[in-house]
């Protein structure tokens, strides 16, 4: 089988929720951009970035949160991190909190404006929402009390209705610079 490539992604390989990244991929200097889970595992990535690459870029970002994780534990106030940001020859590389366990984290070339890219983070998981990038929490299953037997002649009650859950709305397109 042929593989055809554009740019670095092999075609076929597009995630299929990258839309959700659209506004900070936009960002002039972003190379990568990948959710990752709480475990280190890829959730989303956008379309430039190869399955290989948000592997490697989620692995090490699931390092550097339990680091600093740990930092936070020894000399914070706790454990909760808000962001870890990481500058290195040719580039940055910034991680936020993206919902229940889930991380943004975005990779870029020296020639960025850091604030701009956290401010569009920031906006990014608010506005696809920390739920919708956010890991479900695993769940237990409740101990339910005991039903007493239904009378024939009582009729049986309705289960309540769940609400639906919002729909996620679609990026606003990035306003160049």
């Amino acid at each position: 089988m042929t593989t055809q490539t554009t740019g670095t992604t092999p075609l076929g390989t597009a995630h299929p929720d990258s839309w959700m990244l659209d506004l900070v991929a936009g960002v002039r200097g972003v190379q990568h951009a990948v959710v990752l889970s709480s475990d280190g595992l890829v959730k989303v990535r956008t379309d430039v970035t190869d399955p290989d690459t948000a592997d490697k870029v989620a692995a090490a970002c699931a390092g550097l949160v339990a680091l600093g994780m740990s930092m936070g534990r020894e000399f914070g106030a706790g454990d909760r991190l808000r962001q870890v940001l990481v500058e290195f020859d040719g580039g940055f590389l910034f991680v936020r909190g993206a919902g229940d366990g889930s991380r943004l984290a975005v990779v870029t070339d020296a020639a960025v404006d850091p604030g701009l890219v956290a401010q569009q983070m920031q906006a990014q998981v608010l506005m696809i929402g920390e739920r919708t990038l956010g890991t479900e929490p695993a769940r237990r299953p409740a101990a339910r009390p005991a039903q007493p037997p239904v009378d024939a002649e009582q009729p049986a009650e309705q289960p309540a209705e769940r609400p639906a859950a919002p729909l996620a709305t679609r990026p606003v397109a990035p306003v160049e610079r």
